[in-house]
C-alpha cells in the first residue's frame, strides 16, 4: 500500500467554511504540544465533553459514551437529511448528463432549483436512458425520474419532447429548469418550450426577487425579466448543492410515453480530431509543462488517450505548444471532466484556469507541489515512464477488445 498521504478537498473546504454544517467536526483538536522551554503542555479545557444537559463532563478513559473515542469519530458525520414527505410543488430539472453523470453546470442547475424549491417544494431530475450517477442525493435531487427505453437513445429531441410533456402532465412542476449548453439542453428546452406555448428565459445566470436576469447583446448586457416558468440556465447560474443531502426519492410515470414518429434520424457518433475542438468546449485535456522531456511521447500518448493537448505558459513559451494551447488565468479557461497535468506545478494562475474541471490528474515528480495538491488522483514518478506505461495499456485493451469482438 502507497505511503502517500491523500488530501480530501471536501473537507479541507469544510475546515474552512465557518458558516457550514460540519465545520466544527473538522477542526483539529490540539490536546498537548511542546512549550518554548521544552516542557510538555496539555490544554485542559479541551478534556471531556458536552453532556445531554449542556454541562461538561471529563472521562479520562475515553470509555464513556461521548468521550474523546466518540468525538473523533464525529468527524464522519453526515450532512443534515433534507426529506419533503408530502411536497407542495415540483420543480423540475432536466440535466444534460454527459457521460452519464451530472457535470459542474448541472450541479449549478440543481442549486438553482433548491433554492427555487425552499423548504416546501421538491426538486424532481429527469433523467433520459442509463446513467452512471451515484450522488443524486449529494447534488441537491429529492425525487428521481427515470425514462428508459431505446427511443430515448440517441439524439432523439422530438421523443424526449414527448417524455417531458407526460412528466409535465403528471407532476406539473412550477419551473422547469434545463441548461443553456450545446450539449443538448438548450434544444431541448427550446423544443419543449414551443410544445407548452411558453416564453423561456434563455441563458439565465441569476434569479432575484422574481426576476431572471439573462445576458442578452452577445453577452455584453443583461436582461431582466419576471420569473419564466421554463428556464434555460447558464453555468455558474447558482452555488450546488454542498450543506444538505436529499433523499433522491424515485418516482415513476403512471402512463407511457407515446412514440413519436422521428423525423430525425440518428447516425450514431462522428469522429472528430481531437485537436480541433476548441479547449473551452474539450471535456478531456492532457497538458504538459515544465516537466515534460519528450514532447513526442507527450503527442502520441495524448493521441492514444483520445484526447485534447494542452499546456502550461512555461511550455508555450518555450516553443514546445502554440500559444491558443495554454491553459490558465492568462490563456484559456477550461471546463474539462477529466484534465491530465503532466509535468506541471501548478502556478496560481494555471489552476485558476481549471479550477471549474471535475476531475484533475496529476503526474509530477514533486509529491509536494501545488498540482499535486490540486489534483483528485496524483501519480508521482517520471513522466516519460508513466506515458510510456500508459500507451501500453490503452493498446493491450483496444487488442483485447478487438479479440473479444472477433
Amino acid at each position: 500500500m502507497s505511503d502517500i498521504i491523500r488530501r480530501d478537498p471536501r473537507a479541507e473546504w469544510i475546515a474552512r467554511n465557518r458558516l457550514h454544517p460540519l465545520h466544527a467536526a473538522m477542526q483539529p483538536h490540539q490536546q498537548s504540544w511542546m512549550g518554548p522551554n521544552g516542557v510538555l503542555r496539555k490544554n485542559v479545557h479541551g478534556v471531556g465533553f458536552i453532556g445531554p444537559n449542556g454541562l461538561k463532563r471529563i472521562d479520562r478513559s475515553g470509555a464513556q459514551q461521548g468521550g474523546a473515542a466518540k468525538r473523533t469519530a464525529a468527524v464522519a458525520v453526515q450532512l443534515p437529511l433534507h426529506q419533503v414527505p408530502a411536497p407542495a410543488f415540483y420543480i423540475g430539472v432536466v440535466p444534460d448528463m454527459v457521460g452519464g453523470r451530472l457535470s459542474s453546470h448541472d450541479r449549478d442547475l440543481l442549486g438553482l432549483a433548491h433554492q427555487l424549491a425552499g423548504k416546501d417544494g421538491a426538486v424532481l431530475a429527469v433523467v433520459f436512458g442509463e446513467h452512471k450517477e451515484t450522488a443524486f442525493s449529494a447534488a441537491g435531487v429529492d425525487r428521481l425520474l427515470v425514462l428508459t427505453g431505446d427511443e430515448f437513445d440517441g439524439y432523439a429531441p422530438e421523443q424526449r419532447v414527448q417524455g417531458l410533456r407526460a412528466v409535465d402532465n403528471q407532476f406539473t412542476p412550477r419551473h422547469w429548469l434545463l441548461p443553456d449548453s450545446r450539449t443538448g439542453g438548450g434544444e431541448l428546452g427550446r423544443r419543449f418550450a414551443a410544445t407548452l406555448g411558453e416564453r423561456p428565459a434563455t441563458r439565465v445566470w441569476q434569479v432575484t426577487d422574481e426576476h431572471c436576469i439573462g445576458r442578452a447583446g452577445a453577452g455584453l448586457q443583461d436582461l431582466a425579466r419576471p420569473l419564466a416558468r421554463l428556464i434555460l440556465a447558464a453555468v455558474e447560474c447558482a452555488e450546488p448543492v454542498s450543506e444538505t443531502r436529499h433523499a433522491a426519492l424515485p418516482v415513476e410515470l403512471s402512463t407511457t410515453v407515446a412514440r413519436s414518429l422521428s423525423r430525425i434520424e440518428d447516425l450514431g457518433a462522428v469522429a472528430v480530431d481531437p485537436a480541433a475542438i476548441p479547449m473551452a468546449e474539450a471535456e478531456f485535456i492532457v497538458s504538459g509543462g515544465n516537466g515534460v522531456k519528450d514532447w513526442a511521447l507527450f503527442h502520441q500518448a495524448a493521441a492514444a488517450l483520445g484526447a485534447t493537448e494542452g499546456a502550461s505558459r512555461v511550455a508555450v513559451d518555450d516553443g514546445f505548444m502554440a500559444r491558443d494551447r495554454q491553459v490558465g488565468a492568462s490563456g484559456t479557461w477550461v471546463t474539462a471532466r477529466v484534465y491530465v497535468a503532466v509535468g506541471i506545478s501548478g502556478a496560481i494562475q494555471h489552476l485558476q484556469g481549471i479550477g471549474a474541471c471535475d476531475k484533475v490528474v496529476a503526474i509530477n515528480l514533486d509529491p509536494g507541489c501545488d498540482m499535486i495538491k490540486r489534483a483528485d488522483l496524483s501519480v508521482i514518478g517520471e513522466s516519460a515512464g508513466i506515458l510510456q506505461a500508459l500507451i501500453d495499456a490503452v493498446q493491450a485493451y483496444r487488442n483485447d477488445a478487438k479479440r473479444d469482438a472477433a
